[in-house]
């Protein structure tokens, strides 16, 4: 098994890179989806997660300018592909983000999902349309002290998720 995970994500004007993660789950569990079970975790992945530790290997992709530290979360191909040509063009016109005003917002994700009867309807009714309505809005209403509110604000829950452990 490998520590750091790739996915391949799509950037700025479209462009694909490889997204560093460390691994999370274990070889046999489809990696593409952000949704896992108790029982798919490494032994520390679920930690990991908890605590966003495992995008910590994303400073290389903002080394290599793939991502900034604010910014909409790069999204794989396909779930660029079913967006309206309209949001993609919003999404993809400037640099993937480590950090966003979504992630802020639905930073405890996966304990909203858990109490889901049916995981995947509910986070593309209920939770996608939420984000990309938040990346839009960033992306049109950015400025330094957004930016400086949501770095500040992504420490803080990180801090706090350590705290409650």
């Amino acid at each position: 098994m490998s520590i750091i995970y790739r996915s391949q994500r799509v950037g700025k004007n479209g462009r694909v890179f490889n997204l560093y993660k460390f691994q999370t789950l274990k070889d046999d569990v489809d990696k593409i989806s952000s949704f896992a079970s108790q029982e798919q975790y490494t032994w520390c992945g679920r930690f990991l997660r908890k605590t966003k530790i495992d995008e910590l290997p994303q400073v290389i992709n903002i080394i290599k300018r793939d991502l900034s530290f604010v910014g909409p979360r790069p999204e794989e191909q396909r779930t660029i592909d079913v967006l309206p040509d309209y949001v993609k063009k919003i999404l993809l016109s400037r640099r993937p983000g480590l950090t966003s005003l979504a992630s802020l917002h639905f930073f405890d994700e996966s304990q909203i999902l858990e109490q889901s009867r049916d995981v995947y309807r509910d986070y593309w009714e209920k939770i996608k349309p939420m984000k990309i309505t938040l990346d839009i809005f960033y992306i049109r209403n950015r400025d330094i002290f957004l930016d400086v509110w949501i770095i500040w604000k992504t420490v803080v829950l990180v801090i706090k998720s350590f705290l409650s452990l």
